[in-house]
């Protein structure tokens, strides 16, 4: 027969007891992770791997659709580049077949016969190309530029200290910095300086002359 003392105050010291606290029972696993049923904590870690893989496949997604955004603007960028640049060549193309006409207008005015009504549809023409950027150059007195002249007549002179445009037989055209068509000029070269021409004297310097002496016997 077991006699346990409850009293809370000792009867020989007057103290009051301490109580023991009961044993902590363990916590299971499943308390802990908030699920009591295992196959509810099955059913959370699959939920948990879908959710990480529809996370991923959105980030692929998303990437490819950046990717083929960034491809659809490139491509975009490339064919107003090309839209451009097609008129840009049509435009030329259309120019060039003028430099005929133009050339016919400038041998007009400098004969004099640039009046009238074919004076007014010269003025609109060059009205029209000024609009469109097309400048003429090559005039008398230019310094010969390989760039922009093509020089088929060569000569010296010296009243000029640089290689210069004496004559002009065509002019050239432009359009902004791209040239299109080179002036046709005559280019007068500086005239080098002139060599002396030696004397004959310097050729042939003179020789010292000796005469024998008979010594006397």
């Amino acid at each position: 027969m077991v006699i346990r003392d409850k009293r809370r105050i000792d009867p020989e010291t007057g103290a009051v007891r301490e109580v023991p606290a009961p044993p902590a029972s363990p916590v299971p696993p499943s308390a802990a992770t908030g699920v009591t049923d295992p196959g509810e904590a099955v059913a959370a870690e699959e939920h948990a791997s879908n959710v990480a893989d529809v996370a991923k496949e959105l980030a692929e997604r998303t990437e490819d659709l950046q990717r083929v955004s960034a491809e659809y603007a490139n491509y975009r960028r490339r064919v107003d580049r090309d839209r451009v640049l097609i008129g840009e060549l049509a435009q030329e193309r259309l120019i060039l077949d003028l430099l005929a006409v133009l050339d016919d207008i400038d041998r007009a005015r400098d004969h004099g016969d640039l009046t009238g009504a074919f004076k007014s549809t010269a003025e609109q023409l060059g009205t029209v190309l000024d609009r469109a950027g097309v400048s003429a150059f090559g005039e008398v007195g230019d310094p010969f530029a390989p760039a922009l002249h093509e020089a088929v007549l060569h000569a010296e002179s010296p009243d000029v200290d640089v290689p210069t445009c004496t004559h002009v037989m065509r002019r050239g055209y432009r359009r902004g910095e791209r040239v299109l068509r080179a002036a046709m000029v005559g280019v007068a070269d500086p005239a080098g300086p002139t060599e002396p021409v030696p004397s004959q004297a310097s050729e042939h310097p003179a020789r010292k002359s000796t005469v024998d002496v008979e010594a006397p016997e």
